[in-house]
């Protein structure tokens, strides 16, 4: 049995698409996968006390153990909140009409 997996871990913005394939140690935390991949450091935006975190879209905590194959995704913030784009939306189509 191998004592490392391969994982991958992604951060999208809006006009910036970021992924590292990682391989580390097996029974390493989500917390691990993000420190070595480095983009804390090239995204100053994320805080991990504020930015949610999932595996495959399911919310996990920075201390969950990570699977190979596993894609970690940090989650950035929103600017508006759904319910305000719609409304913004719906105004921007009243206007029209």
């Amino acid at each position: 049995m191998s004592d490392t997996i391969l994982v991958e871990l992604v951060y999208v913005l809006p006009k910036q698409y970021c992924h590292f394939h990682l391989e580390l140690k097996n029974h390493s935390t989500v917390k691990e996968v993000i420190e070595k991949s480095g983009i804390l450091k090239l995204h100053k935006d994320i805080d991990l006390r504020i930015n949610k975190i999932g595996i495959y879209g399911t919310l996990v905590n920075l201390e969950d153990i990570v699977s190979k194959g596993d894609r970690i995704e940090i989650y950035r913030l929103l600017s508006l909140s759904p319910m305000e784009l719609r409304r913004q939306k719906a105004k921007r189509l009243k206007i029209k009409n």
